[in-house]
C-alpha cells in the first residue's frame, strides 16, 4: 500500500513523522499526507473519509494549515453512524471557531442530533455548541438546550448546563429563560450536575438582576444549607482532596454566595455564620484549604457589613503573608489592598509582615508590597514607614529602585509633617538611589528649598555634603549645584546654621571648585552641564575674588564642540568681561515658587492666565515655535492645536527656575489686532535651550505698499532676504526695538518682494551638528501658495567620508511631505562637496499653521552606524 494513500492508517502517519530528523523531512511527510487527503476529498472518498478527518487533526496540531478539511467535517456529521458524528463533531471543535462562516451551515444538523434518541449523540452536539457556539446559534439552539436541562440522564443534564452558560454570555437577552431550570438544577443529588449548576447560577447573576434578585429570593437559605452539609460532612473518598472534602464544590457555592450577599443586608445576615464556621474550621496547610480560606475572605469582604467576620478575613490573609509559597503571599497582597478601602485599621495590624514582604525575592511580591504599602501610609505613621523603606533602599535590586524610589518620593511629599523632614528624606533618597529618580521628584525638591527661607542655608550645606561623599549620582549632584550658585554665600558664611547642625567650614574656592569638578565630568549630561555653567555666572557675582578663575573656566568651553556649551560659554564670557554692571540684575536670587501651582502643573491642571493678554509672536533666530503655556509640544499631535494656548502668567516657574526654555514677556492684543506697544522685551541669556515663540504667530501682510503691525522682532527672519523692491514696516508710536546684550540685533529690515513670483524666503540653517550641517533654501509658485518648494543642501563637517546616507522626514497630519530621491548617498569630508534632496511641502492649514518637520538622518562612519534626530520648528513665518 502507498504510505501516503487515503487508506495510511492514523499511527502509520505519525510514525512516518516522528520517524523525521529534520524539519524539512516532516514538512516533506505532510505535505504529502495533504496531497493524499485532498485527492480523496475530490474523489468524495466516503470508506476512508473519518481517517482523512483524523490524520488532519493530528496535521492541525502540528501546526500545519488545514482549512481544506472543513466541509469534511460537515459531512461526517450529517452521517447517521455515532463513529462518524464522533470523529465529525471534534473536527468540527478543532479545526473551526465561532467567526467561521461555514458554521452556519452546521446549526441544522446540531438541531437534529440535539433531539436524537440517542444520548450520546446528544451529548456530542451539545459539547459542540459549548465550545464554539456563536450568537446565531445560540439564539437558534437555546429552546433545545433549556429543555435538555430537564432531560432524564444526567451527563446529558449537565452538559446542557455548560451549553446554557456559552449561551448566555453571547446572548445576554436569553438569560431570564435558564432562571427557573437553573434554580432546579441546585437541588440536584448528582455531583456533577449540582457543580455546573451552581456555576451556571453565578453566571447568571452576574448577567441579569431579574435572575439575582430571584436566587437571593428562592435559593440562599438552601446554598448555606448545602455549604454547611459541605463543612460538616465525613470523610468522602470520591471527592476528597488532601482531607478537605469537595473543595472544588466549596469554592463554586462561596462565590455564589458572594454574589448573593453583595449590597444585600438579609442574604448577608443568613450566610454570616457559615462563612466563619468555614473560616474557622478549614485546614490552611493543605492547597485546597488555602484556596476554600480565600474565596471565604473574598465572600466576607463583599457581603455586608460585619466587623467580627472581616476581621478574621483580615487575619487569614495576614497568615497567608507568612506562607513559604509565592502564590499564597500574592493572592494575599492583592486582596488586602481590596481590604484596605474596607477596614483599613485591621490591615494596619499586619504592616510589619507587608514590610518583610518589600524585601522578598520574588520581583511580583515585591513590586505588589510596595503598593500596598503605599497605601497603608498615614500621617501617624509615615516616619517609621519612610524609615523602613529608605533601609531596605540601600540593599535593593537596581532594577526595583525604580518603582521603590517613586513610591518613597510619593509617600514624603503627600505625608510630611515639616519641611526640614521632607528634605533630609529627599537628601537619603537621593544619596541612595539618585539616578532612578524622576525629574519630577528634585524638581519639588527646589520647589520646597526655595519656600523655606529659614532653611536655605541647612538645605545648601546638607547637599554640600551629600555631593562630597556621594558624587556619581547625577540628580543629587543637579540639585546641589542649583543650590550652590542660588545659596553659594550662605555656604561660605555659615548662614542660617540651626541649632543641631554641625559647622562646616567651606571657602569660596571649595564652593567653586565642587562646581568645577560636577561641570568636567564627562559621566554627566548636558542639562546638569549647562545647570554648572549657570551656577558658574552666578557665583562670579557671590564671590567677587573668585571672578577671574570661574571666566577662566568659562572661556575654556567657548570652543566646545557641544553647541549649548559652547553658546553659554560665549554668552557667560561677554557677560563677565563686558557688562559687569548688569551682571548682578541677570543673577539674582530666584524668587519663591508657588507650590500649589506646581503640584497642580504635576498634575496637568494648571489653568491659563487669569489675563487676557494673548501670546505675541516673537520670533527668535533658530528658535522654536510652541505655546508658552506648553513647552513639550508632540511633533505628531500638532494637528489638534486649533487655537494657540494662552501664556501663562510669569511664564513656567520650573522652566524659569532651571533656566530652560524661558518665554519672552508678551505684550496685550486687542480684538481688533491691536498693534503691539512697549515690545522691550530682555532676551534671557541664561536659558538652557532655544527661547520658544508662540505657536500661533499673527499674519504679517505683505504688499507693493506698506506692511502694518509688525514688531522689530518679526524681522530679524527676513535679515538674510536678499535685495529687491522693499516696503515700509510701521508700527505703532512706541514700540523699541529688542535689546540684546550681545551687540544687539537691528530694529527692522526690508522685506524682499520678487517680481512675479512672490516673496523671496531667506534660507535657513534647519539642522545643525557636530558632523553635519543641513540647509534649506524656499522658492513658492504664486498659483499655489500652500505648497512650498524646498532644495535641501547636506555637507559634511566632520575629517571622515560619511557613507550611506539617508535623509528621512516626518509631519503632522495637516501637512503633505513628498521627497525626491537625493544626489548621492556619500558625503565627502570637510565640506568638500554635498548632497542635496528636494521636498514638497503642502499646508492644508496655510496661514493658520506654520510648518514644522521631525528629522532623522542616518550614515555610516568607518562602518559605523550613526543616527541623528531633530524637530525643524525656525521655517520663515509666511510659508
Amino acid at each position: 500500500m502507498n504510505p501516503f494513500s487515503s487508506g495510511t492508517r492514523l499511527r502509520d502517519m505519525i510514525r512516518a513523522i516522528r520517524a523525521c530528523k529534520t524539519a524539512a523531512e516532516e514538512r516533506a511527510v505532510v505535505r504529502k499526507e495533504c496531497a493524499a487527503i485532498r485527492a480523496a476529498i475530490s474523489e468524495n472518498d466516503q470508506d476512508y473519509r473519518h481517517r482523512n478527518l483524523a490524520k488532519l487533526m493530528f496535521i492541525h496540531m502540528l501546526g500545519y494549515p488545514t482549512h481544506f478539511g472543513q466541509m469534511e467535517c460537515l459531512k461526517l456529521i450529517a452521517s447517521p453512524g455515532f463513529p462518524e458524528k464522533r470523529i465529525g463533531y471534534l473536527g468540527l471543535m478543532l479545526l473551526l471557531d465561532e467567526r467561521q462562516e461555514v458554521l452556519m451551515l452546521v446549526t441544522n444538523s446540531i438541531k437534529q442530533d440535539l433531539n436524537h434518541t440517542n444520548q450520546y449523540i446528544v451529548g456530542l452536539a451539545l459539547c459542540s455548541l459549548g465550545n464554539i457556539g456563536s450568537a446565531e446559534m445560540a439564539r437558534d439552539l437555546a429552546p433545545e438546550v433549556e429543555r435538555l436541562l430537564k432531560f432524564r440522564d444526567p451527563n446529558i443534564r449537565k452538559k446542557a448546563a455548560l451549553c446554557s452558560i456559552r449561551i448566555i454570555k453571547k446572548v445576554p437577552d436569553l438569560a431570564e429563560n435558564f432562571i427557573n431550570p437553573a434554580a432546579a438544577l441546585l437541588s440536584e443529588k448528582h455531583h456533577g450536575v449540582l457543580i455546573t449548576g451552581v456555576q451556571l447560577c453565578t453566571d447568571l447573576c452576574k448577567i441579569s438582576t431579574e435572575a439575582l434578585e430571584h436566587f437571593r429570593k428562592k435559593c440562599t437559605d438552601g446554598l448555606v444549607k448545602l455549604m454547611r452539609d459541605l463543612a460538616n460532612s465525613p470523610y468522602a473518598p470520591e471527592y476528597d482532596i488532601s482531607g478537605i472534602t469537595d473543595p472544588f464544590l466549596q469554592i463554586r457555592l462561596l462565590k455564589l454566595l458572594c454574589a448573593l450577599g453583595q449590597d444585600d443586608a438579609d442574604a448577608s445576615d443568613a450566610m454570616n455564620d457559615i462563612l466563619a464556621q468555614v473560616a474557622t474550621k478549614t485546614e490552611s496547610n493543605k492547597n485546597a484549604g488555602n484556596a476554600i480560606l480565600y474565596e471565604c475572605v473574598a465572600a466576607i469582604m463583599s457581603v455586608e457589613d460585619n466587623g467580627g467576620l472581616r476581621v478574621l478575613a483580615i487575619n487569614i490573609l495576614g497568615r497567608f503573608l507568612s506562607n513559604r509559597d509565592n502564590n499564597i503571599r500574592y493572592v494575599a497582597l492583592n486582596m488586602l489592598m481590596k481590604a484596605l478601602a474596607v477596614d483599613s485599621q485591621a490591615v494596619q495590624r499586619h504592616r510589619t509582615t507587608i514590610l518583610e514582604c518589600v524585601k522578598d525575592s520574588d520581583p511580583s511580591i515585591r513590586k505588589r508590597a510596595v503598593e500596598l504599602v503605599y497605601l497603608l501610609v498615614n500621617e501617624s505613621n509615615v516616619k517609621p514607614m519612610t524609615k523602613e523603606l529608605i533601609e531596605y533602599l540601600e540593599a535593593s535590586d537596581p532594577e526595583f529602585r525604580g518603582d521603590l524610589t517613586a513610591k518613597i518620593c510619593s509617600i514624603v511629599e503627600k505625608f510630611s509633617p515639616e519641611k526640614i523632614w521632607y528634605i533630609d528624606q529627599m537628601l537619603k533618597v537621593l544619596t541612595e538611589a539618585g539616578n532612578d529618580v524622576k525629574d519630577e521628584v528634585w524638581h519639588s525638591l527646589i520647589v520646597v528649598i526655595t519656600n523655606a527661607s529659614n532653611l536655605h542655608g541647612y538645605a545648601v550645606r546638607s547637599l554640600y555634603r551629600a555631593v562630597q561623599s556621594v558624587g556619581e549620582q547625577e540628580t543629587l549632584v543637579r540639585v546641589a549645584i542649583w543650590c550652590v550658585g542660588e545659596y553659594g554665600d550662605m555656604l561660605v558664611n555659615n548662614a542660617g546654621r540651626l541649632d543641631n547642625e554641625e559647622p562646616l567650614t567651606v571657602t569660596e574656592s571649595d564652593a567653586v571648585d565642587i562646581v568645577e569638578t560636577s561641570f568636567k565630568s564627562h559621566s554627566f549630561d548636558l542639562t546638569t552641564r549647562a545647570m554648572c555653567l549657570i551656577a558658574l555666572l552666578k557665583l562670579s557675582s557671590r564671590f567677587p575674588s573668585c571672578s577671574q578663575r570661574i571666566n577662566d573656566i568659562i572661556v575654556q568651553y567657548k570652543g566646545s564642540l557641544v553647541l549649548e556649551l559652547q553658546q553659554r560659554a560665549i554668552e557667560f564670557n561677554s557677560i563677565i568681561e563686558r557688562h559687569q554692571n548688569k551682571r548682578s540684575s541677570l543673577v539674582e536670587r530666584m524668587p519663591v515658587l508657588d507650590e500649589a501651582t506646581h503640584s497642580r502643573r504635576k498634575a496637568g491642571s494648571v489653568p491659563a492666565a487669569a489675563s487676557t493678554s494673548q501670546g505675541v509672536s516673537v520670533n527668535i533666530p533658530n528658535g522654536v515655535a510652541k505655546p508658552s503655556a506648553a513647552p513639550l509640544v508632540d511633533l505628531l499631535d500638532l494637528s489638534s492645536d486649533d487655537v494657540p494656548a494662552p501664556s501663562s502668567s510669569g511664564g513656567d516657574f520650573l522652566q524659569d527656575l532651571l533656566g530652560v526654555d524661558l518665554v519672552p514677556v508678551s505684550s496685550q492684543s486687542g480684538t481688533n489686532q491691536a498693534q503691539m506697544s512697549g515690545t522691550n522685551v530682555l532676551l534671557d541669556l541664561l536659558s538652557i535651550g532655544t527661547p520658544p515663540a508662540n505657536s500661533s504667530p499673527s499674519t504679517t501682510q505683505v504688499s507693493p505698499s506698506n506692511v502694518d503691525t509688525q514688531s522689530p522682532l518679526d524681522l530679524i527672519d527676513r535679515l538674510s532676504s536678499p535685495s529687491a523692491p522693499s516696503v515700509k514696516v510701521s508700527t505703532t508710536a512706541g514700540s523699541s526695538p529688542m535689546l540684546d546684550l550681545l551687540n544687539g540685533f537691528p530694529s527692522s529690515s526690508p522685506i524682499a518682494v520678487t517680481e512675479g513670483n512672490g516673496p523671496a524666503y531667506p534660507s535657513i540653517v534647519a539642522f545643525e551638528s557636530s558632523s553635519l550641517k543641513l540647509t534649506f533654501n524656499f522658492s513658492k509658485q504664486p498659483e499655489s501658495p500652500q505648497t512650498t518648494l524646498i532644495e535641501a543642501s547636506f555637507t559634511n563637517k566632520s575629517q571622515e567620508v560619511l557613507t550611506n546616507f539617508v535623509f528621512q522626514a516626518a509631519v503632522p497630519k495637516f501637512l503633505q511631505l513628498h521627497l525626491d530621491p537625493a544626489s548621492g548617498n556619500m558625503l565627502p569630508a570637510n565640506s568638500n562637496g554635498s548632497i542635496t534632496q528636494k521636498l514638497k511641502l503642502t499646508n492644508s492649514q496655510h496661514g493658520k499653521k506654520s510648518l514644522v518637520m521631525r528629522i532623522r538622518i542616518a550614515y555610516k562612519v568607518n562602518n559605523k552606524d550613526v543616527l541623528e534626530e531633530g524637530q525643524i520648528n525656525n521655517f520663515p513665518r509666511d510659508l
